[in-house]
């Protein structure tokens, strides 16, 4: 579209279905790269991507072309899909429900980028949950606890 100019930053959180800590070191690089490909596929441009066993982060500068909620469906799905293909997990593998996306300025970029890939050295001292619910605290996003997070007992 003619005339049409865009500086959008998302930094996406999203976590394996019941939070299980099932993302493997010996695989996670695999599952970054092609959730790049997927990312990238689509016309945005990957900024950063890291993972704990139980969840991942990416920070993208977004192709308005496409919604978050739909490049969101497809990376979860894809993603999903290629791990149970490469039977990396024992069980079948699937994302929680859900992420969370926060919009970022460009000044911001810098910041945002070394927070997510220091992320084993900051969840040495924080929980999934407790960054979680930081993020939502600290964006001002209104939420209700007992829709964000389903385990293995609340299914």
């Amino acid at each position: 579209m003619p005339n049409t100019y865009t500086q959008l930053y998302i930094h996406i959180v999203f976590a394996v279905k019941f939070r299980e800590a099932v993302i493997q070191s010996e695989w996670e690089d695999q599952l970054h790269m092609y959730i790049t490909g997927i990312i990238q596929n689509n016309g945005h441009k990957l900024l950063a991507i890291n993972s704990m066993p139980d969840h991942l982060h990416v920070f993208v500068g977004l192709n308005p072309k496409q919604s978050i909620s739909e490049m969101m469906r497809q990376v979860k799905g894809d993603s999903s899909e290629f791990v149970n293909k490469k039977g990396f997990t024992r069980r079948k593998f699937y994302w929680q429900d859900g992420y969370g996306a926060f919009s970022n300025s460009r000044t911001q970029i810098d910041g945002v980028v070394k927070y997510i890939l220091n992320q084993k050295k900051h969840h040495s001292k924080k929980t999934f949950k407790e960054e979680y619910l930081d993020m939502l605290k600290s964006y001002a996003v209104e939420y209700d606890e007992k829709y964000l997070f389903q385990d293995l007992l609340t299914g």
